[in-house]
């Protein structure tokens, strides 16, 4: 059969896009298990049907809505206003992909973003609000962040913002969000003393998280080379090494650092470390040198060990560190693409316009992330509520939300020779008050 130089091309373009999107996809399932891993036992199987409801409602949301908002027709710099469900031409992309590749790709990125979120209000969070805030979050307010930077008319992409792969648009946005949402939630209960000090509840399962950890780094040479859109692209092995190195400094620093202040090297620490170095890299590895890799990933490593403290000092409960792995080292990691960018960035002679754009972006999306998030979460919390009983807390969300647990099996689990029926466990529990 004849096919032109342009239709093969296109079409290895399509089957590397649609690969890089099942590791992108591959992602949440590592931050299923991160999160679990990082959570107490009794609220394992709830932050795990969270992710799933980010895969399920947020995917619908960002197809009815979010995918329009983002790449639609452009409304004075801030918004698309078409095709809503996919419907409608797409050639203002111009795309060279058919443009359900380039959908399923960034679909997975608009998964990411509640996610982020489900980590930071983990063992305290109504399921039933979640779904709403899984929806509302993949469909409106980031393809709303996501259009100011990606979008062809929107202002950030207009003043020459770079953010090759999301350390603003979705994880600077994801953990200021994530900082919204747990001040407006409050910490868990115990978590902090009168005096201000804080009570470590550590998760119940750290290779369960580190499990995780390598999902997600797995699954980054997906999110960061795939965002080229061709599989053509021969900057695809820079990205991929400086995306690898970062993450590499990212961890090792972290537990290093530890080591040092602590004198024992924390695990999570360097977990969330690599994590850090990941996200930091990811709006500069298509810009950057190895070598500025190395350090942006070494410095991110070190950032979170740092950041996790200060947020407690704030009383900032975050149990899985997303607001310090996302937030803090995805502003840090946008605001390094003004100094290490090879083409713009201040120490190669660029300059300071480009750390200014950088700077105004990072304000801009992570102002909007926190603000957009509070009022969400303010609106849920008035309405509907969105926190569980302290008696429902002491259970655990597996029981009081899902009425099952993650390890049924197990021999100091109270619950395990019941079947899985919310009535059954009530009934249960209240012949058991009886007979005290």
């Amino acid at each position: 059969m004849d096919a032109s130089i342009h239709s093969i091309a296109a079409g290895l373009d399509t089957v590397w896009v649609v690969l890089c999107a099942g590791l992108v996809f591959l992602m949440e399932g590592g931050f299923a298990a991160l999160e679990a891993g990082f959570v107490r036992s009794k609220n394992a199987l709830n932050i795990i049907m969270k992710v799933f409801m980010d895969c399920t409602v947020g995917m619908l949301g960002y197809f009815m809505l979010g995918f329009a908002l983002m790449y639609g027709v452009d409304w004075n710099s801030l918004s698309g206003t078409s095709g809503f469900f996919l419907k409608g031409e797409w050639d203002h992309l111009g795309l060279q992909i058919p443009v359900y590749a380039f959908w399923l790709f960034q679909a997975g990125f608009a998964i990411a973003v509640p996610t982020i979120i489900s980590g930071a209000v983990a063992e305290r969070m109504k399921f039933a609000p979640y779904i709403v805030v899984s929806f509302l979050v993949a469909a409106f307010i980031y393809p709303v962040a996501g259009h100011w930077i990606w979008g062809a008319s929107g202002w950030l992409n207009k003043m020459g913002m770079l953010d090759f792969a999301g350390s603003a648009a979705i994880h600077s946005l994801g953990g200021w969000a994530s900082l919204a949402a747990v001040i407006v939630l409050g910490p868990r209960t115990g978590k902090y003393n009168k005096d201000g000090s804080a009570n470590v509840m550590p998760g119940h399962n750290l290779p369960l998280a580190a499990l995780g950890a390598f999902l997600l780094w797995f699954g980054w040479f997906g999110f960061n080379p795939g965002s080229t859109l061709s599989g053509l692209d021969l900057n695809i092995a820079r990205i991929a090494l400086n995306t690898n190195l970062a993450a590499a400094a990212g961890g090792t620093l972290a537990g290093l650092y530890t080591l040092r202040r602590f004198g024992k090297a924390d695990p999570s620490m360097a977990i969330n470390g690599a994590l850090g170095g990941l996200v930091a890299i990811t709006a500069g590895c298509a810009y950057v040198e190895p070598i500025s890799s190395l350090l942006i990933g070494a410095c991110a490593g070190v950032l979170v060990v740092e950041a996790v403290p200060l947020l407690d000092d704030l009383k900032a409960d975050d149990p899985v560190g997303a607001i310090a792995v996302h937030g803090v080292c995805g502003t840090f990691g946008t605001l390094m693409v003004g100094l290490f960018a090879e083409n713009g960035g201040l120490f190669y002679g660029g300059g300071w316009h480009l750390l200014g754009v950088q700077s105004i972006g990072i304000i801009a999306l992570s102002a909007w992330g926190f603000a957009a998030s509070y009022l969400l979460f303010k609106a849920l919390q008035l309405s509907v509520g969105i926190r569980v009983s302290e008696e429902e807390e002491m259970d655990g969300l597996d029981i009081s939300e899902h009425g099952m647990t993650a390890y049924n099996d197990l021999e100091f689990n109270p619950f395990k020779s019941l079947p899985h029926s919310v009535a059954h466990v009530e009934r249960q529990i209240t012949a058991e008050e009886e007979l005290a």
